[in-house]
C-alpha cells in the first residue's frame, strides 16, 4: 500500500478496537462503522487531526459526525457526506471506495418510513415484465443477502463481429446469513439462440429458465453451501454461443449494478483480422436514460481494450465499439 509522507504504514494486522478482525478483513466484510473504526485506529490520528486534514482539503465536517459514523449512529447517505468519506478513504489510507463500497442501501428517514425498498432486479432491463416473469420461475431470496465485491466480464468477439463467448469471474459477499445462490440474468440481441452456461467453478447449476422468443435467460448459480455473514466466494462461469449463432448485440457489452460494486472490469477481445474503428467505453447511472459519461479507449497489441469502474452502481457501465466503413 502506498503512503504519503507523514502517514503511518496500514498493515493487515492492524484491529478495530472490538477485535474483530483485522483492517483487511473489515473493508471486505463491514459493516461499515468497524470497518470505519479500524481505520481510524490504523491511522493513529485522532478525530481532531482527521477534521484538520480533511479541512485543508477543503471539507467541512464536525468531529461530532465522525465519531457517530464510526459508532454507527449515523452514517453518510448525503451527497456532500459520501464526497467528504471519498476525502476520508485518503487520509486514512485505505483503497478507494474501501469504506463506501461498505454502506449498502441508505436507511429510511423519519417516523413515517416504510423500509428502504431495494432496487428490483429487473429494474434496469428495458424488457423488465419479460425479465421479471423469468425471475418468477426461480428462487432470488438470496439476492438481498448478498454484495458485489468485485465483478470481471470478458467478452471474446469473433471475426464476423458476433459475441462468441462471455467469462465471467465475481467475488460475493454474504450481508447476512444463509444465501446459497446468485440470480443470473442474461440479455441477448441477433440470435436464434441463448448461450451455454460452462466452466463453472465454486457453484453449480439450479433452474434454468429461457425467453427464447425475447432471447432472454435465468439461471441459478448454486453454492456449495450457505454462506454465513461476511463470508466471500469467488465464482465463475462462462456463457459460449454455439458456432455460427454469436450475436451482434448492436456492437455493445454492459452490465447491470442494482448495487454499488467496489471494482468492475469489463474486457472486450477482438479478433485481430476484424477490428473495430473506435471503441468507447460508458456508464448510465440509475434513473438516466443517456450515457453521462464517456471514454475513447484504445485497442492494445493483442486486439483487445478493457475500462474499470471503481466504487460503481448502481446504474449500467459497458462498451460499445464501431466497425470501419458500417
Amino acid at each position: 500500500m502506498t503512503t504519503a509522507a507523514g502517514r503511518p504504514t496500514l498493515t493487515v494486522e492492524d484491529t478495530d478496537s472490538t477485535g474483530h478482525g483485522s483492517l483487511a478483513q473489515l473493508l471486505t466484510t463491514g459493516p461499515f462503522p468497524e470497518a470505519l473504526r479500524a481505520a481510524i485506529k490504523a491511522s493513529r490520528l485522532s478525530l481532531d487531526r482527521i477534521q484538520h486534514r480533511l479541512a485543508l482539503r477543503g471539507v467541512t465536517i464536525s468531529v461530532a459526525t465522525l465519531s457517530y459514523w464510526q459508532s454507527g449512529r449515523r452514517r453518510p447517505e448525503r451527497p456532500e457526506s459520501l464526497e467528504a468519506l471519498r476525502h476520508l478513504e485518503s487520509v486514512l489510507g485505505v483503497p478507494q471506495s474501501g469504506l463506501s463500497a461498505l454502506l449498502g442501501p441508505p436507511r429510511p428517514r423519519g417516523r413515517r418510513c416504510r423500509p428502504t425498498t431495494m432496487m428490483p432486479i429487473d429494474a434496469l432491463w428495458a424488457r423488465r415484465e419479460r425479465v421479471a416473469n423469468l425471475l418468477s420461475k426461480v428462487d432470488t431470496s438470496s439476492d438481498l443477502k448478498l454484495g458485489r465485491i468485485s465483478q470481471h466480464d470478458r467478452i471474446e468477439i469473433s471475426a464476423d463481429g458476433g459475441q462468441k463467448s462471455v467469462w465471467v469471474r465475481q467475488i460475493l459477499r454474504a450481508e447476512q446469513d444463509g444465501p446459497d445462490r446468485w440470480a443470473l440474468v442474461f440479455e441477448t440481441e441477433e440470435s436464434d439462440v441463448l448461450p451455454e452456461i460452462l466452466n463453472v467453478r465454486n457453484c453449480h447449476l439450479g433452474r434454468i429458465a429461457r425467453d427464447h422468443e425475447a432471447n432472454i435467460m435465468v439461471a441459478e448459480m448454486m453454492f456449495e453451501r450457505p454462506l454465513a455473514r461476511g463470508e466471500t466466494l469467488i465464482m465463475e462461469y462462462q456463457l459460449v454461443f454455439p458456432e455460427g449463432h454469436a450475436p451482434k448485440g448492436n456492437n455493445t457489452f454492459a452490465r447491470k449494478f442494482r448495487l454499488p460494486v467496489r471494482e468492475y472490469v469489463i474486457e472486450v477481445r477482438f479478433d485481430e483480422t476484424n477490428l473495430p474503428s473506435r471503441v468507447q467505453q460508458y456508464s448510465v447511472p440509475a434513473g438516466d436514460e443517456t450515457p453521462s459519461r464517456r471514454r475513447n479507449l484504445t485497442l492494445d497489441s493483442g486486439g483487445g481494450v478493457h475500462a474499470v469502474a471503481l466504487g460503481f452502481g448502481p446504474g449500467v457501465f459497458g462498451i460499445r465499439w464501431e466497425w470501419p466503413n458500417r
